[in-house]
Formats: structure tokens, C-alpha cells, sequence
């Protein structure tokens, strides 16, 4: 069994396997990922990719990751803050955050949610116990996951084609090291860790 699991055709054929089951199976992979941090996305949105094709793959990825964000935002806004805000109202460090949260404009917003690295879960956590407007995060966050999914389905399906033609390899990985890099300025210039 582990030999197998060793070789590409095992993952080719689990690749064709996993794009013949529909639209469920990628649209749920993505949506988990907003509720188990260490999950990677860019490895779903890959295989997504690989599976489904370029725009599909990207398509189903960014629905699944969008509505699982949702979820998540709505679960703690609306039934875990309760419990929060008793726990919150007597540690000032957690008024702070809470009132730094609420501080944050759209544009760093969206550059805390195109970084590939930052965990889903702790920014739905971060903005659902705060009182930020729901409209904006959503749509802010909606806009910010299309971009950087968009550029992670561009890095999967590289990964993909690159036995064809390696500069596609190349050419995403600059643009994802950019996106790392752009967001990694906007962290420093508004003190997030």
C-alpha cells in the first residue's frame, strides 16, 4: 500500500477518479479548509486544478473556501460571541484587539486575506467576535479570496503543464513570491504578526 501511494500513476489515477465525482467533492474540500486550519489550500486548490481543469478547479475552490468562511463568520458572530463577550468584557488585551480589528480599513483587509499562509479560521475568528460590518468583511473577503485563489489555481495548474513547459512553473512561483512578499509590506506597515 505505501509503494503504491509512492508512485505517479496511483495519483493520476486518484486525480481522474476525483474529477469524475462532480462538483461536491472540491467545492467540500475548500469549504473544510475554513474550519481546520492546517489544512492547505494551496495543496486543494491544486489538486482541484489537476482534477477539474484550470477554470473549474479555480471556480469550485473559491466557492468551497468562500461559503466555508461564511459559515465559520456567521457560527461565531452570531452563537460563540455570546459566550466571548462575557469572557472578553474583563481582559483589556482582548478589548484592544477587538477595537484594532474593528480599526482595519478594507484595502489592509484584503491583504491580510490574499496571504497564502494566514489560516482562515483566525481571521473568521478575529472579525466574527468584533463588531466589524458584516457586509464589508464578506465582500472584502469574497474579492480577496478570488484574487488569491485565482493566483493559487494559476501555481497548481503550472504544476500541472510544467513537464510540457517549465516557464509557467517559473512565472507562477514569481507571482506567488510577489503576493507573499506584498502582503508580508502590508503586515509590517500595520503591526501584524
Amino acid at each position: 500500500m505505501i509503494t503504491e501511494i509512492t508512485t505517479l500513476e496511483f495519483w493520476l489515477s486518484l486525480i481522474d477518479k476525483y474529477g469524475d465525482a462532480g462538483i461536491l467533492p472540491p467545492v467540500f474540500l475548500a469549504f473544510i479548509e475554513a474550519f481546520i486550519p492546517p489544512l492547505p489550500l494551496i495543496a486543494i486548490v491544486s489538486f482541484n486544478v489537476a482534477a477539474h481543469g484550470p477554470f473549474l478547479g479555480f471556480l469550485y475552490s473559491w466557492i468551497g473556501s468562500c461559503l466555508g468562511c461564511t459559515v465559520v463568520f456567521y457560527f461565531i458572530r452570531h452563537v460563540f460571541q455570546r459566550f466571548f463577550i462575557r469572557f472578553a468584557d474583563n481582559h483589556h488585551r482582548i478589548e484592544k484587539a477587538k477595537k484594532w480589528v474593528e480599526s482595519i480599513n478594507r484595502i489592509t483587509l484584503f491583504m491580510i486575506i490574499i496571504m497564502p499562509f494566514t489560516p482562515s479560521a483566525f481571521v473568521n475568528f478575529a472579525f466574527g467576535v468584533s463588531n466589524y460590518d458584516d457586509k464589508k468583511y464578506l465582500t472584502t473577503l469574497y474579492a480577496a479570496k478570488l484574487f488569491m485563489i485565482a493566483m493559487l489555481a494559476t501555481f497548481g495548474h503550472s504544476v500541472v503543464i510544467a513537464t510540457k513547459n517549465p516557464w509557467f512553473l517559473i512565472v507562477s512561483a514569481i507571482l506567488l513570491a510577489g503576493m507573499i512578499l506584498l502582503s508580508h509590506i502590508v503586515s509590517k506597515r500595520n503591526q501584524i504578526s
